[in-house]
């Protein structure tokens, strides 16, 4: 970050002094669009075509003062004139050196280089060409988060194609809501994967997908679980219009293909993705090449500082969009870490922290769920592994409370960055994360995003400080989706973002701005409690919980009652507990004590209770939605997109939920 700052301050008058505080680059950056963005495509190093001229672009943003007007679909529009393509980018290094690491909780590894992978997405993109893939045509993955997840991406990307993807832990019914909406040309799935130490089957699932799904022309098998998928499976697969052929085959049979790339405009369509559909049929994201690069270049090579030769792992599955940031950084240079298993598996444990030591990572990345679960087994990694290369860990999914960060420089490394960061599917990114040029405050993301207008507004539309609102950004950005999926008068997109506070975006998050200029998240603005008429974050709750050792995760909402003839809501509390363990009274007491010593009398539960299961999405984040909806008697409207939808019967009628 220092270097970009350095560089700018020299190059662009009217920029901030190279060593200004934060303060001043973040408010520039958000002032004056044009020159910061115009200055990150640059440093970042942007593969695009050059006009006659010798310039990429003709203008860096038109409609700044906009974002989605009633009257137009896109809002601003980012970089006209420029042609790129992204699989060019990340591809733009060669050589023997790494490229993908990957293993899996059977212990095996596989490396690629960089020259190896720019081989393989020539190979798999002529074969996409062969069968006639065009430009805006849709590919899909059902797949694990293994290297042949990238190269197919890669290969999509290199045409214009446009990729989506599931993890395979997805239901039929969760992956045709998805993927019956865009209708893909081509379908590459896994014969199946392995998780917690058992193998599961993908193929039985990917038959019904395709029998649904009548775009589908081509099912490409990767075999992962055996070393061949058989002919019996293929047959399967294939239809009258259908065919299916083994990974390993795909594309062989001609010579070697040159790698090429169509050079596309800036907001040319690269991925869809989806909303967590819990509360309908999951919204269709379409999120721009272009937007993409920049801002993942932003992320990676300033608040994270990735750099040439680093090594980044993320913890994640190619159904959620750290999938796609963590194959971003391909474009800086960094070889990326992939891991496809259960994160604690029951024959290794402390795997991810071995993975961390064995593959010298520079970059880890995780979940605050597995950072105090850890804390909870006792792991010590700083003193049971060689974490000596690690410089930057990364946290989100959910808030990252107090206490982790305390065990992370305890236990895990004393001397590195840790950031909690925080954005969305909604803009592929974040709004707020890691900042190396400034101190990290426990419980806190440490700063606003370079160029990202972000605030807490109150219901007015009022500016708060140091008082929890909603999340807003006052101004456009290069990775606003460029449109919705089958959305042609742009009414879904406005109505997801702008209706609540017109021409603002409106995230859904519970969020207060610090007195260091940084955020701490309290939860969704939907998932919200508001008891006696005082609004409460549940992440407020959940620090507190998550310290009390006997419980494993908790998920707290608000019931609707009648007290005196008016309606009101108390705080709820489900605890899963180790196993073994009851939920008695002294527990009880424990738990209401921590909350209201460490919060307030208004956080108090008035009613905790034990399940054995909590409700989570496919992408591991727990749905608290879901669970108010199931004790209210109202129906889930999607349960495809929980990944342990059955738990919702364990909170149906619960005996603790009766008025008292």
């Amino acid at each position: 970050m220092a270097q970009f700052f350095a560089q700018v301050a020299a190059s662009i008058p009217g920029a901030p002094a190279a060593d200004a505080p934060y303060r001043e680059w973040h408010a520039w950056s958000i002032a004056v669009p044009g020159e910061f963005w115009g200055a990150m495509w640059q440093f970042g190093g942007v593969v695009a075509e050059r006009h006659a001229d010798g310039s990429q672009w003709s203008q860096v943003v038109h409609g700044a003062d906009r974002m989605a007007p009633p009257d137009a679909l896109l809002g601003p529009q980012w970089f006209t004139g420029a042609q790129l393509n992204f699989a060019e980018n990340l591809l733009r290094f060669r050589g023997a050196e790494a490229a993908i690491i990957a293993r899996d909780e059977r212990g095996v590894r596989r490396e690629m280089s960089r020259d190896t992978l720019r081989a393989d997405v020539a190979r798999v993109a002529a074969a996409f060409r062969a069968m006639g893939v065009v430009s805006g045509d849709r590919v899909a993955g059902f797949l694990p988060n293994i290297p042949e997840a990238v190269v197919a991406m890669l290969a999509a990307a290199s045409i214009g194609a446009v990729w989506s993807s599931c993890s395979p832990d997805f239901g039929v019914g969760g992956v045709f809501d998805r993927f019956g909406q865009i209708a893909p040309r081509v379908l590459v799935v896994a014969d199946g994967y392995r998780y917690a130490g058992k193998s599961i089957d993908c193929l039985a699932r990917a038959r019904d997908i395709v029998e649904r799904i009548d775009a589908i022309e081509q099912v490409v098998v990767v075999s992962f679980l055996s070393d061949r998928v058989d002919d019996t499976a293929l047959n399967a697969l294939r239809g009258e219009r259908r065919r299916a052929t083994r990974w390993e085959e795909f594309g062989h049979a001609a010579a070697p293909a040159a790698l090429e790339f169509a050079r596309l405009p800036f907001d040319h369509p690269l991925f869809v993705m989806y909303s967590s559909g819990t509360t309908g049929l999951p919204k269709c994201m379409v999120h721009g090449a272009g937007g993409t690069l920049l801002q993942h270049l932003k992320e990676h090579q300033l608040h994270t500082d990735i750099r040439d030769g680093d090594r980044i792992f993320y913890f994640t599955t190619c159904g959620w969009m750290m999938w796609n940031w963590l194959v971003s950084a391909l474009a800086s240079g960094a070889a990326i870490v992939l891991y496809d298993g259960a994160p604690m598996p029951p024959s290794a444990p402390d795997a991810l922290w071995t993975l961390a030591a064995e593959e010298r990572v520079n970059v880890f990345g995780t979940s605050a769920k597995f950072l105090a679960l850890s804390e909870k087994e006792g792991f010590a990694p700083h003193r049971t592994h060689d974490l000596s290369t690690l410089r930057t860990m990364l946290s989100t999914g959910s808030p990252l409370a107090p206490a982790s960060f305390a065990y992370v420089y305890r236990d895990v490394q004393p001397d590195v960055h840790l950031a909690s960061i925080s954005g969305g599917t909604d803009i592929i990114s974040c709004f707020a994360l890691g900042n190396p040029m400034l101190p990290v405050w426990q419980g806190e993301l440490q700063s606003l995003g370079l160029g990202m207008a972000v605030d807490a507004w109150d219901a007015r539309g009022e500016s708060l400080e140091l008082t929890p609102g909603d999340l807003v950004c006052t101004r456009p950005f290069p990775s606003m989706p460029v449109a919705f999926w089958n959305d042609a008068d742009g009414s879904k997109y406005r109505k997801a973002y702008f209706d609540f506070f017109p021409g603002v975006w409106r995230h859904g998050d519970w969020a207060v701005r610090t007195a260091h200029d940084g955020l701490v998240i309290l939860g969704r603005s939907d998932a919200t409690l508001n008891p006696g008429g005082v609004r409460i974050g549940t992440a407020e709750i959940y620090r507190q919980v998550e310290q009390v050792d006997e419980v494993l995760e908790a998920v707290v909402v608000g019931q609707e009652i009648t007290v005196d003839g008016s309606l009101d809501v108390r705080i709820v509390l489900f605890v899963r507990l180790r196993a073994g363990l009851t939920l008695d009274d002294t527990l009880r007491d424990r738990l209401k004590r921590r909350i209201r010593e460490q919060t307030s009398p208004h956080h108090v539960p008035r009613v905790i209770a034990q399940v054995a299961d909590i409700p989570r999405t496919i992408s591991g984040k727990i749905s608290e939605i879901a669970v108010r909806e199931t004790i209210h008697g109202r129906s889930v409207d999607n349960t495809d997109a929980l990944a342990n939808p059955e738990s919702l019967a364990l909170f149906r009628a619960h005996p603790s939920l009766a008025p008292s």
